[in-house]
């Protein structure tokens, strides 16, 4: 019985040393992960990372993207000189093959002198009062026709010495307004000679 009792004695000393070993280093290992957190917890306050991020605050390339994008918006386009390029163009192809107004205001002319003369007038009377004075009438147009031309393309030409330096005109406009003037210049001179009967004057009457 005494052997018994040593041995469960025994045993009872050795399970409660393994239980306090057990419970030592348990409370070891639960100081070192306490520390490891707080360790963990300072660096990611400290980190220079979230401090200092360039990459985020300072962003040269958008704000230079950004400049150049706003200064391409704000220049001009170019559309409104292309669009009075057209327009001289168009305008001086017109004072030369004739328009609605001319033929309008020349059947006028014609029917005022046809209302102005009777039966009784002389030939050179009715000729002039029903032909000379309807084709001056055109020639008159069509050089009003040339002179707008000519002033549009002029203008277009030297918009770009008033607008933004640096920004030159495109090609195509610079071709489309000098045809305009050019067509405009020969407008206005055939319509000049017309109308003072230098160029296909009215015909004699003996």
């Amino acid at each position: 019985m005494g052997t018994k009792t040593v041995d469960e004695t025994g045993v009872k000393t050795d399970e409660r040393k393994t239980d306090e070993a057990t419970e030592a280093a348990a409370s070891t290992e639960a100081a070192e992960a306490t520390e490891a957190s707080e360790a963990a917890e300072t660096a990611g306050t400290d980190t220079p990372e979230d401090t200092d991020t360039p990459d985020e605050t300072d962003t040269p390339e958008d704000g230079d993207v950004t400049g150049k994008t706003d200064d391409t918006e704000a220049g001009p386009t170019g559309v409104g000189q292309g669009a009075g390029a057209v327009v001289s163009a168009g305008l001086g192809i017109v004072s030369l093959t004739g328009s609605w107004v001319g033929t309008v205001a020349s059947a006028r002319e014609s029917l005022m002198g046809q209302l102005q003369t009777s039966s009784s007038s002389d030939v050179g009377t009715l000729i002039e009062k029903g032909y000379g004075n309807a084709w001056q009438a055109t020639a008159m147009w069509g050089g009003i026709f040339a002179l707008v031309a000519l002033i549009v393309g002029v203008v277009v030409l030297a918009r770009p010495a008033f607008g933004a330096p640096g920004r030159p005109q495109a090609p195509w406009i610079k071709s489309v307004a000098w045809a305009g003037v050019a067509l405009g210049v020969i407008g206005l001179l055939l319509a000049v000679l017309k109308y003072t009967d230098v160029l296909l004057g009215l015909p004699a009457t003996g």
